[in-house]
């Protein structure tokens, strides 16, 4: 053992050897180089610099370090959950060969278990170069307190994927989205309820989307969401979203009106022909971007997407081309041609087909009738109107507007109980032209405010529902003290009718009832189209809960309480199971305890156990895991009557049977 010793301290003695000749020979290079840089350049300030004694780096498993880690930061806190109870420590050092311990253990990785709810368990990192220079990190463990939780339970980011997956101890996350995506939905859930909470500094409900408007592409866009527990503590999570560079030089649409592209368009198809009548000396071009990042010109004018640009057209029986240069993101680029055929003079101005919806025309649609009503109901408030022409060469307006033959246009109307004229008119390739005209009447707002039904469930109305009746008082005294919660469900007799449910919007809720004995009081109102409104009331009356039944078996003192006295030694020619004294038990009902339990039935909903000793209500704790009742004050010795009693809302049962007990705190001679 001692040559063992020896040739260990021999190596030691080896290994400061060679370190001591090691850091010799660093500092005689370190001066060569030093007199070669002053030789050279004359005085100057290089120097070698030893490495640093610091971690390279620091993580909390679960949990996130406030700050973020930097090695030369020594000062730590992560915010965890009340349900954390231990995390695991992780340091490695900036150097190699350099020794971490984590609360006085020489270790890289520790398992901390936490304080109590609510404590802060600091930890202590010391990163040490042999023995020498050191450096001390403190992380403090703040475990959230039973009222301090302001930890989410859920969040999620649409379009997009959390990376890393969400945890409630996790502060920081990224998400990528496609450079086209000008917004993202994020939907922070609690875990208390009771917590509040802001997304990008707006108020946000648990479980409520928020709509975040995204910065450029190619630009990430931070958006915090701060949770402030009840107690005022604060939690900030960090949703990063990148927005990409896109190489999208598509377009998501193409018009030309007038005129309709053949073929049809496709994204990917760059060539396309349009046929106009005769008279048609422009058309408009309206083209869309799949992605609003990128940029165009139709025919070199710059042009937004969606924005119609103006196009003169050569002269009748003559092609007109249109280029629309699409640019990307990135730069590159996809050039769309339109050629434009413009047709020879021609004069059919007629209509082949008009309709309107909803409504129908009356008369009927013919070619030579030029006026038409359509009769509309008050809720409408637009019309789509179709016409299509006769001569694919004539042109169609909708109210002065350029339409597109065999395609709807949506026209506002007047206000309910007023009439909207609609002019449709049809140009001849020569020129000439025919107006037909359509009156739209639509109805005045109806003031009906009365329901078509009103029920309830459980329970029923008290007098049963009628259209007819006046009164609009009604009461529902058949739901039993116990129901928390009623279904009241009201249908207005118009359909256009809005109807609220103390004061909550829709047609059918469900109100919470406190039980009996009580009265809750629940107000319909229903709100007619023009404005006038009637308010329908129910009265919810709760009885008190009945007494409760008398207990039917009487209690019974527990066997750990049920004492005896005990052999000194046990006795081998007497042996007994509990080691009790010959004569007594732990089943006799006599007891050295002045405090002992009693277990009872298990009380039912409600219901409060009540300790009677002797005939008279004495103070005592109940145990509802173990069903037991234990009076507060001793009992005095000699025989006692047990028995209790059960109360609700509605009163106080009859004692159950009984028990006598004898308490005994006087020894036994052994």
């Amino acid at each position: 053992m001692m040559a063992l010793t020896l040739h260990a301290s021999k190596e030691r003695q080896f290994s400061m050897n060679m370190r001591i000749v090691t850091v010799v020979r660093q500092y005689l290079a370190a001066a060569f180089f030093i007199a070669i840089g002053l030789i050279a350049s004359g005085c100057g300030d290089t120097a070698s610099v030893n490495p640093v004694v610091e971690l390279a780096s620091l993580t909390v498993d679960p949990g996130t370090l406030q700050p973020a880690f930097s090695g030369g930061a020594t000062q730590y806190n992560v915010d965890l959950s009340n349900n954390i109870t231990s995390v695991r420590v992780t340091a490695q050092p900036a150097v190699a060969g350099d020794t971490v311990s984590i609360n006085g253990q020489a270790t890289t990785s520790s398992v901390i278990t936490l304080g109590a709810v609510g404590t802060t368990t600091p930890v202590s990192i010391v990163v040490s170069e042999s023995g020498t220079n050191s450096r001390t990190y403190t992380v403090l463990l703040v475990r959230a307190g039973l009222t301090g939780n302001n930890s989410l339970q859920n969040l999620t980011v649409s379009p997009g994927t959390l990376a890393p997956p969400f945890d409630p101890n996790f502060q920081s996350y990224t998400v990528d989205v496609a450079n086209n995506v000008g917004s993202v939905t994020v939907t922070p859930t609690l875990s208390d309820p009771a917590a509040t909470m802001t997304v990008n500094g707006q108020p946000t409900n648990s479980g409520q989307a928020q709509t975040i408007t995204l910065g450029p592409a190619g630009q990430p866009t931070n958006i915090p969401i701060v949770v402030t527990a009840q107690n005022g503590s604060a939690k900030t999570y960090q949703v990063t979203v990148s927005r990409g560079v896109s190489s999208n030089n598509n377009l998501q649409g193409l018009t030309v009106t007038s005129g309709t592209l053949n073929p049809s368009f496709n994204a990917t198809r760059t060539s396309y022909t349009v046929n106009v009548a005769s008279t048609v000396n422009s058309v408009t071009v309206t083209p869309r971007l799949q992605d609003t990042t990128a940029t165009m010109n139709v025919n070199g004018q710059g042009t937004n997407s969606g924005q119609a640009r103006a196009i003169t057209l050569n002269g009748a029986g003559s092609n007109t081309l249109i280029n629309i240069v699409v640019t990307a993101q990135n730069n590159t680029q996809k050039i769309y041609i339109v050629n434009v055929s413009r047709a020879a003079l021609g004069g059919n101005n007629n209509l082949s087909g008009l309709s309107v919806s909803p409504g129908s025309l009356d008369p009927n649609f013919s070619a030579n009738t030029t006026n038409y009503t359509v009769d509309v109901g008050s809720g409408v408030s637009s019309v789509t109107v179709t016409p299509t022409r006769q001569d694919s060469n004539a042109t169609i307006t909708v109210n002065g507007t350029p339409a597109t033959s065999g395609q709807g246009r949506s026209i506002t109307l007047n206000g309910a109980g007023s009439n909207t004229s609609i002019n449709v008119t049809v140009t001849a390739p020569n020129g000439s032209q025919k107006s037909y005209t359509i009156t739209v009447e639509r109805a005045a707002l109806g003031g009906n405010n009365n329901l078509q039904s009103l029920t309830v469930s459980p329970g029923t109305l008290s007098p049963a529902f009628s259209t007819t009746r006046t009164r609009t008082d009604y009461a529902v005294n058949d739901i039993g003290s116990s129901a928390t919660s009623i279904l009241v469900t009201a249908d207005p007799q118009d359909s256009s009718a809005t109807v609220t449910i103390n004061t909550q919007g829709g047609n059918s809720r469900s109100i919470p009832l406190p039980g009996g004995p009580s009265n809750t009081d629940i107000d319909i109102r229903v709100i007619a189209p023009n404005g006038n409104d009637k308010t329908y009331s129910i009265t919810v009356t709760q009885p008190a809960p009945a007494t409760p039944p008398t207990p039917a078996s009487a209690p019974d003192l527990i066997p750990a309480d049920d004492s005896c006295p005990l052999l000194q030694p046990p006795d081998p020619l007497n042996p007994d199971p509990d080691g009790c004294f010959p004569g007594t038990s732990r089943s006799d009902n006599i007891t050295s305890v002045t405090t002992p339990r009693f277990r009872i039935s298990p009380p039912g909903a409600g219901e409060t156990p009540s300790l009677n000793v002797d005939g008279s209500k004495v103070d005592a704790t109940f145990d509802q895991g173990a069903n037991t009742l234990r009076p507060t004050a001793p009992l005095s010795d000699g025989d006692r009557t047990i028995t209790y009693t059960l109360t609700n809302a509605g009163g106080e049962s009859q004692p159950s049977p009984s028990l006598t007990v004898n308490i005994d705190t006087v020894a036994p001679v052994q």
